[in-house]
């Protein structure tokens, strides 16, 4: 990646910064665009209200130009658990109805399925984690005729394991089974397309690989369903003229935007757009190729130190993410070592979790090797 891009993020000056998985550094396009909206604020109140309206609208625009979604089917949320919670309560269960997922989704993709089985007798059915991989036969043939939502993360944040999104996806279509994803770990690094992929709804919160700031999300919800998912938190922006203040009309708004129940997290909004300005810009089929590569050729160089590399290499299922473990030293040391040298990863699952983006280089993944114990 050229080195323009990789002056848009600071962090390189002090930091090898591998750990997009968890909270991504804000390049200075995102930076400017919140601290432009704040100042507005400051000197003007609400004086310049149309211009963040503006904002939402860009902002909407380009996530759905990134996901190849219509823009009505793109909804702003605080986080991936409200986007999720959105789908899970506002569906009309019946007891017996099962979700299908896997046993190692991060906790955002099960505690709303956990309360419906304590609350509305709803079953979970969980394909396991096997050689760092979720197998797509054994997930779906966990599938039957009471399975209203399988849902799973396009890349696990534990192992890096990307999901094949499309074959799961038309497995659900063909048999009226909504397909729920959580994309946080991949939209942004990868390309999504929700048509090719047979997706009807997503969640992702801005602040890992979309680059963005925490506090704000995108929740899309394909016209497909949209009758299928009732609102269950609605407010004063949540119907067709919600500027008619007195007319008390419960019309919902078109599509997604319905599960925007109040006043957004402007600031962020603002921080998101610019964040996902720069992927359209660069273009996201060369982000994920350079992603890619530097994902090959880490686990390539862990592997070449000893390292046993936990995350599939098989194609298509490979990510941003690569764990890794050593027999001799614990995931906690490596992180507290390589933290020493202002290299930053992160320990999870008992292993070394090494998230790349697309602004950094092989000669950081070198610098990072190069730093771990034999």
């Amino acid at each position: 990646m050229n080195e323009s891009i990789r002056s848009l993020f600071p962090v390189t000056e002090k930091y090898v910064y591998m750990n997009h998985a968890a909270v991504s550094p804000l390049s200075v396009r995102v930076r400017d665009a919140m601290e432009g909206l704040i100042e507005d604020v400051t000197l003007n109140g609400s004086v310049n209200y149309d211009d963040w309206c503006a904002a939402y609208d860009h902002a909407r625009i380009a996530a759905a130009k990134l996901t190849n979604a219509r823009v009505h089917e793109i909804a702003f949320m605080r986080n991936t658990s409200e986007a999720i919670s959105a789908i899970a309560n506002g569906i009309s269960w019946r007891e017996g109805d099962n979700v299908v997922t896997c046993n190692v989704e991060f906790p955002a993709n099960i505690y709303p399925w956990m309360r419906l089985r304590e609350e509305r007798g709803i079953k979970m059915k969980l394909a396991a984690e096997r050689d760092g991989r979720i197998d797509a036969d054994e997930l779906l043939s966990l599938v039957d005729d009471r399975t209203r939502v399988v849902t799973i993360s396009w890349v696990q944040f534990s192992n890096g394991f990307r999901a094949p999104l499309e074959r799961i996806g038309r497995f659900c279509r063909q048999r009226g089974i909504i397909f729920l994803v959580d994309v946080i770990q991949g939209l942004g690094g990868l390309k999504l397309d929700v048509e090719r992929d047979y997706v009807d709804a997503f969640a992702a919160d801005a602040h890992k690989y979309l680059l963005g700031p925490e506090g704000v999300a995108l929740l899309y919800v394909s016209d497909r369903i949209i009758e299928k998912i009732r609102p269950t938190v609605v407010g004063w922006m949540s119907v067709k003229d919600y500027d008619h203040h007195l007319d008390y009309d419960l019309t919902y708004r078109e599509g997604a935007l319905r599960f925007e129940c109040g006043t957004l997290n402007t600031a962020g909004v603002y921080g998101l757009g610019a964040a996902i300005d720069l992927f359209l810009e660069v273009g996201p089929e060369k982000v994920e190729e350079h992603i890619l590569m530097l994902s090959d050729y880490l686990a390539e160089r862990l592997r070449g130190k000893g390292y046993e590399v936990i995350s599939s290499r098989r194609e298509g299922e490979t990510s941003g993410i690569v764990t890794c473990k050593h027999e001799k030293h614990s995931p906690g040391h490596l992180y507290r070592l390589l933290r020493s040298k202002n290299i930053i990863t992160a320990p999870r699952a008992k292993r070394l979790r090494i998230s790349p983006h697309f602004y950094n280089t092989r000669e950081e993944v070198d610098t990072l090797v190069d730093a771990l114990p034999e």
